[in-house]
């Protein structure tokens, strides 16, 4: 497996891995999706294409020979702070340590950059993957913050933080 940053020449290769990894019915081969909580597109080919445009951003891709199968964006929100997002990996290779590489991946580029902390959200309610991200050092903040895209019943992130400390 190899991991590289992406480019604007994998955008159309990446929105299919979010979209197939979080909603629908090909989401429902692996455990970490939102296809029973949300039924839209996870993401717009023009946001996807800003976020690789954005000198803030880094995405950064799994492949195995040219197939991409997992993904990570990591966002520079200031000196201190980065937001991890975006961490899937293709429904039938999931649970098999992809995920893990790619979290770290994102650490060691946030580290790199002397960031102290790493932060994300999650949808509340998604027991099995907060409790995934406590095991890999992040813990709640106690703040939530609201979906950006109102929803009937309300949806809500809890927000989680890992300290990044270089061995």
């Amino acid at each position: 497996m190899r991991i590289a940053a992406a480019t604007l020449a994998d955008a159309p290769a990446l929105k299919d891995l979010l979209e197939t990894a979080y909603r629908g019915d090909s989401a429902r081969a692996g455990w970490n999706h939102e296809a029973d909580i949300l039924d839209d597109e996870r993401i717009g080919a023009d946001e996807l294409a800003a976020l690789l445009c954005d000198p803030a951003v880094t995405i950064l891709t799994a492949r195995e020979g040219e197939n991409l199968i997992g993904c990570v964006a990591v966002t520079r929100k200031h000196a201190g702070l980065a937001y991890l997002g975006m961490l899937c990996v293709r429904p039938t290779l999931q649970s098999s340590g992809i995920g893990r590489k790619l979290l770290d991946a994102a650490e060691d580029l946030a580290q790199r950059e002397a960031i102290a902390a790493m932060e994300m959200t999650v949808i509340d309610g998604r027991d099995a993957l907060i409790a995934w991200y406590e095991r890999r050092g992040y813990a709640r903040t106690g703040e939530t913050r609201p979906f950006p895209v109102l929803r009937d019943p309300p949806i809500t992130f809890v927000v989680l933080e890992k300290p990044l400390v270089r061995a």
